[in-house]
């Protein structure tokens, strides 16, 4: 039987839209099976379908519904500021009993905005330029559903636009439509997935052979601070010993230059390196960051929901089996 794990998961850094964790007491498989489940399998709500009443700018009505279904809409839970998981709130278009749509599998955004009588309230010096059409202008159905119009509040203050560019108007012309925004997940289409960045790194174990370094002198120590291009080592001030940097097991990435080093150095092949440099089996570094659908810890907490889910289900259907 094969023994039980209890994985661990510490924070590293957290904000609305990154996190960093260390995932530990598991290995490969459940690594890459949370962030595939982060990728592919985390509900979340985009734009769906396109009722075109007006469209007179230069881009098809194609061209612009593929630009809205990549939009993140943002679900945030009533008495709460963070963008949660909508997996409760809504329905699967196709689990719904409903004819068409309904409040409970979609949510509906109309736009409508008219150069010539936006251009009217603008200041002189904006009226001979285009005007752009963003993710403001869009006005949902449902006030806990909205367009994510930035991922953070640096993005907004650099940001010349107020939202989301959708398309460019010019005089005379006119855009009008109602969009469907529906719950679905990412292994259906791309424009569901709720992270922009899912990966994760094995944690480096870094091991300083004192005894061998000993015979160093401090420009062969030197040496080999230098020959690592990720700057994992340094010597310290008081003792003049090797040591790992703090934030080594962010920086170690490529060793090999350390090691062709270390071979240099050596007086026999076979002798012991001076520095080893291995991959833990056990310890992964994860780096999350949100596409502004979803808070980035709300992702990992909605992904260990569905894999919880995954896994209850197999179970029941392995007692149905032995039944």
């Amino acid at each position: 039987m094969p023994q039980q794990r209890f994985p661990k998961i510490e924070i590293l850094s957290i904000a609305p839209h990154t996190i960093s964790f260390i995932l530990s007491e598991t290995d490969t498989s459940m690594a890459n099976t949370l962030r595939r489940i982060m990728i592919a399998e985390v509900p979340t709500l985009a734009i769906d379908l396109v009722e075109y009443s007006e469209n007179s700018s230069v881009l098809n009505d194609e061209y612009i519904a593929h630009r809205l279904g990549l939009l993140p809409i943002r679900f945030t839970p009533e008495g709460s500021m963070r963008g949660g998981d909508c997996h409760q709130a809504f329905l699967p278009h196709r689990e719904c009993v409903c004819y068409d749509r309904c409040a409970r599998c979609s949510v509906e955004f109309e736009l409508d905005v008219n150069f010539d009588k936006v251009n009217m309230t603008r200041p002189d010096q904006e009226r001979d330029l285009p005007l752009t059409v963003t993710s403001r202008d869009l006005i949902s159905n449902n006030i806990l559903v909205t367009p994510a119009h930035f991922l953070s509040e640096e993005e907004q203050d650099e940001s010349h636009d107020e939202g989301i560019s959708i398309v460019k108007l010019g005089p005379g012309q006119h855009m009008k439509f109602k969009a469907i925004a529906r719950m679905g997940i990412s292994k259906e289409h791309a424009k569901w997935c709720p992270v922009a960045v899912a990966t994760y790194r094995f944690w480096p174990i870094i091991t300083i052979n004192e005894e061998a370094c000993s015979m160093l002198t401090l420009e062969q120590k030197q040496e080999l601070v230098e020959a690592c291009s990720d700057r994992i080592l340094d010597l310290d001030e008081v003792t003049g010993n090797l040591v790992a940097v703090e934030n080594a097991f962010e920086l170690a990435t490529f060793t090999e230059e350390l090691k062709m080093a270390q071979e240099a150095m050596k007086k026999r092949p076979e002798d012991d390196d001076f520095v080893h440099v291995v991959q833990s089996t056990d310890r992964f570094v994860f780096s999350v960051e949100s596409t502004g659908a979803m808070d980035a810890e709300d992702i990992v907490l909605s992904s260990l929901r569905v894999l919880k889910d995954r896994l209850n289900y197999l179970a029941a259907e392995v007692e149905k089996l032995k039944d």
